[in-house]
């Protein structure tokens, strides 16, 4: 059985430091733990998610990526920030998913501003967003300023070694899904 970290950027810009930055992290993460990766971001889901007053308004591709989305191992999400939280798309987005949908799965939370002043965005906005949801957020999120990338890539060594920790956080829930069944069930 194949394994999936799938990213969802909250942003409809491409390129953008946001969509890097959590391609960078399913990258690692893929490799690390030999799963598959893929992204999403808000353009992915075309017109119909700004129309959408529930899951069954989207359209079939809208409707797809979410189904991917929720079917995976592992997300990584992430948000650039705005005013000092997430996306309004990108909350409307999670607004249609149903509460128990992402109940237990293993979340890693990223986010990118301009500055510092924004690095609380995980603790005070994504962290407490994905607890209603249940979700096993990874105690470390990453936070990525402007400072933090060189030519659209992420490449300040503590932002790396932040994501190789955020990225270690994930090894429990591969590591358990990769022993036989039969060790699984003394577990």
């Amino acid at each position: 059985m194949t394994r999936t970290i799938i990213g969802l950027s909250g942003n409809l810009d491409r390129p953008s430091k946001t969509r890097t930055l959590v391609q960078t992290v399913v990258a690692t993460a893929a490799s690390e733990f030999h799963a598959t990766g893929t992204i999403y971001d808000l353009t992915d889901f075309g017109p119909s998610l700004g129309a959408a007053r529930r899951v069954a308004d989207l359209d079939a591709p809208a409707r797809a990526a979410l189904d991917v989305i929720l079917s995976a191992d592992a997300l990584v999400v992430g948000s650039p920030v705005y005013k000092g939280s997430y996306t309004g798309l990108f909350k409307h987005l999670i607004d249609l998913i149903d509460p128990l949908a992402l109940a237990d799965k293993p979340v890693l939370l990223t986010a990118t501003g301009g500055g510092d002043r924004h690095a609380l965005v995980i603790e005070h906005q994504l962290r407490p967003l994905f607890g209603f949801f249940e979700a096993r957020t990874l105690p470390t999120g990453i936070y990525a300023a402007d400072r933090d990338f060189t030519g659209g890539q992420p490449t300040a060594p503590a932002l790396l070694d932040r994501l190789g920790r955020a990225v270690g956080q994930l090894a429990p829930y591969f590591d358990r899904r990769t022993l036989p069944e039969v060790f699984l069930l003394g577990a």
